[in-house]
C-alpha cells in the first residue's frame, strides 16, 4: 500500500505548488511558419521588408498626377504585380488596381465609382485629398523593425503575417514530449471483445485527444499490468525520455495500486498528493530531473477534469505561454445544486452566453455528460449549494 506523509491540500495550494515548480523551457527550436500555430515566439522576430514594399493603391479606381484639377488624361494602366514605375505628370491619369503600385507623380487615388471616363479622359466628380487610397510604403511595418515580439503565440493570422514579410521560419520555445501511461489489469482496447471483469480503455485517447487539439503532438502511449516490476522498469524509462509523464490510474491505495511506490522507488520530488476535490482526489504531482510527472486518477471523468485543471496549464507554461491557466468567467446558473461534502468541486456544465447549465451524471466513472460540456463549474470549499440564478465560477474548455 502506498503511504505518503504529504497532507491533502486545497484547490488552490495545489494550484500555487505547480506554479512555483514548473518553469518555461529553455530549449529554443527552428521551424518553419507552416509547423508554428500554438506555438510562443522565443526572440523577436525583425521584419526583413518594408511592408507594403512600395506605395500601394488601396483599391480599383485611377492615380491622379494632382488634386486640384477635375479633368485628366488617361494614359495607360498598372495592375497589381506590374513591375513598371511609369511617371505620373499634372494632368495624367492612369487606371490602377487594388494592390497595385502606385506610380511616382501620382498624388492620390480616386476609386472607380467616383469618376467619369469620356474621350479617354477621366472625369473627376469630387474633391480628392491629397495621399487618398494610397498605402505609403511601410504602412504596416518597416524593415529591421519588431514584426512580432519574443512571447507572442503564434496564431493562423500571425502565420499569415509572417508570410507576408517574406519570413519562412521563426525561433520558438520546444513544447515538451509527453508520455501517457495508462494502468490496470482490467483495460483492453476498444475493438476487442470484452471478457466477463474487463472495460474498454478510453483514459489515453482521451487525454492524447485533448492535447493534439491544443497543438502538443509529441505524445506516446504505453499500457502497462498492475505488477510492480513492470511499472517500475516502464517509469524509469518514461521519466528518462520524456518532458512530462502522464499516469492514469493507479495512484490511490489500493493493494495493486503500484505508482505510487514505484515513484517513491524512483526517488522523485514529491510536492503534493491528494486535493481537497471532488473529483479527482487521488491527484499525484512530482519532479526528477526535469522531467513533470502527473499521476491522475483512474476515473475517467476524474482524469479529464485534473488535466484542465492542473496538467494542461503546466504544460503551457512549459510551453511558453504567457496566459496558460484556462479563461475563467462569471455565469448564472440555471439550475439548482447542493455538495454532499465539504470538498471543493468541478462540475461538467454547458455555459451559453451568461448563463449555465450543471448537468446530470456528475460521477467521477462518467464521461456522458463530459461528452456534453464545454465548461467545469467551480464550487469552492466554502461554497455548499447553488440557486437558480446564483453567479458562479465558470473555467471554458479549450
Amino acid at each position: 500500500m502506498y503511504t505518503t506523509k504529504l497532507p491533502m491540500i486545497a484547490v488552490e495550494k495545489a494550484l500555487e505548488l505547480i506554479n512555483n515548480n514548473i518553469k518555461k523551457t529553455d530549449v529554443i527550436t527552428t521551424i518553419p511558419i507552416s509547423k508554428a500555430l500554438g506555438y510562443v515566439l522565443a526572440k523577436d522576430v525583425m521584419s526583413p521588408i518594408n511592408m507594403p514594399p512600395f506605395q500601394q493603391s488601396a483599391m480599383d479606381g485611377y492615380a491622379l498626377g494632382s488634386t486640384e484639377e477635375r479633368k485628366f488624361d488617361l494614359i495607360g494602366e498598372v495592375k497589381a504585380g506590374d513591375d513598371t514605375d511609369p511617371n505620373l505628370e499634372q494632368g495624367k491619369a492612369i487606371r490602377i488596381f487594388t494592390g497595385a503600385p502606385v506610380p511616382s507623380g501620382a498624388k492620390a487615388v480616386i476609386m472607380q465609382e467616383k469618376v467619369e471616363i469620356q474621350d479617354n479622359q477621366v472625369l473627376v466628380q469630387e474633391t480628392v485629398l491629397p495621399n487618398a487610397n494610397i498605402r505609403p510604403l511601410g504602412e504596416q511595418i518597416k524593415k529591421e523593425d519588431i514584426a512580432l515580439p519574443e512571447g507572442t503565440t503564434i496564431t493562423a493570422a500571425g502565420i499569415g503575417y509572417l508570410a507576408s514579410l517574406g519570413i519562412t521560419h521563426v525561433h520558438v520555445y520546444q513544447k515538451p514530449s509527453i508520455a501517457i501511461i495508462a494502468t490496470g489489469n482490467e483495460l483492453v482496447p476498444p475493438g476487442q471483445t470484452l471478457k466477463y471483469g474487463q472495460i474498454y480503455e478510453s483514459n489515453s485517447i482521451m487525454l492524447s485527444t485533448a492535447l493534439t487539439k491544443v497543438g502538443f503532438t509529441d505524445i506516446s502511449y504505453f499500457k502497462v499490468e498492475d505488477e510492480y516490476d513492470i511499472t517500475l522498469s516502464l517509469l524509469e524509462n518514461t521519466i528518462a525520455h520524456y518532458d512530462a509523464v502522464l499516469v492514469s490510474g493507479g495512484i490511490s491505495v489500493g493493494d495493486y495500486d503500484f505508482v505510487g511506490k514505484v515513484l517513491r522507488a524512483l526517488d522523485v520530488d514529491e510536492i503534493f498528493y491528494k486535493v481537497k476535490q471532488k473529483p479527482g482526489k487521488p491527484l499525484y504531482f512530482a519532479k526528477k530531473q526535469g522531467t513533470t510527472i502527473f499521476a491522475l486518477p483512474g476515473n475517467p471523468a476524474s482524469s479529464l477534469s485534473c488535466f484542465y485543471i492542473y496538467v494542461l496549464p503546466a504544460l503551457f507554461k512549459i510551453s511558453g505561454y504567457k496566459e496558460y491557466n484556462l479563461k475563467r468567467t462569471t455565469a448564472i446558473s440555471n439550475l439548482k445544486y447542493a455538495k454532499k461534502g465539504q470538498r471543493a468541486e468541478f462540475l461538467k456544465a454547458y455555459s451559453e452566453e451568461n448563463k449555465v447549465t450543471i448537468l446530470d451524471g456528475q460521477a467521477s466513472s462518467m464521461l456522458r455528460s463530459f461528452a456534453m460540456a464545454n465548461a467545469l463549474v467551480y464550487l469552492p470549499e466554502d461554497v455548499t449549494e447553488v440557486n437558480i440564478g446564483d453567479t458562479v465560477q465558470v473555467i471554458n474548455l479549450p
